[in-house]
């Protein structure tokens, strides 16, 4: 199972970022066509997300709303509802297929992989999460016992868009692109 998380309140974008349009399609939209090309897929949305629910509803992306009361409480509910799954944030507006697929492979069901990418991957324009000298990215696996690292190697992972200047910059980066 494959859970794109899209219930946060989006605090220092000020609006609901999966809903926000990154190369004229919604992120949450992008996210959710790589995603389903690799297995099934859910949407967690909470009430802060009214929008975002709006959006599943009309494109016919199944959800399941979440308590809301933050990312790890949301993480726990869900491992207790799907058990193991595959977590993708929604503002990765430039995850793609493979990059699911390969954490995806990499999961034993049972130890967490967060996913990170090796310093040198990343433009050096962005301003990323960076723990023991990764770059901490929106895609991981959710398990029971431990965790551990899993190196990707998409570096647009490392774009994760949390505020306004950061959605100027994906729309930047998907005229380049062209995705």
């Amino acid at each position: 199972m494959i859970v794109i998380m899209a219930g946060g309140r989006s605090s220092r974008m000020g609006r609901e970022k999966p809903v926000l349009k990154v190369g004229g399609v919604p992120m949450l939209l992008r996210v959710h066509r790589e995603a389903e090309k690799v297995g099934e897929t859910v949407v967690a949305i909470s009430k802060s997300t009214p929008k975002t629910r709006e959006l599943c509803l009309r494109e016919g992306i199944p959800f399941v709303e979440t308590p809301g009361n933050g990312y790890v409480e949301d993480v726990k509910w869900l491992l207790r509802e799907f058990e193991p799954f595959i977590s993708v944030s929604a503002d990765l507006p430039f995850v793609k297929a493979n990059d699911i697929a390969r954490i995806s492979g990499a999961f034993d069901g049972k130890t967490s992989l967060t996913g990170v990418l090796p310093l040198k991957l990343v433009p050096k324009d962005l301003k990323p999460v960076v723990y023991r000298g990764y770059v901490i990215v929106g895609l991981n696996a959710v398990g029971t016992e431990g965790e551990r690292f899993f190196e990707l190697r998409n570096p647009l992972l490392a774009l994760n868009v949390n505020t306004p200047e950061e959605l100027k910059l994906a729309e930047r980066i998907a005229g380049l692109v062209g995705r």
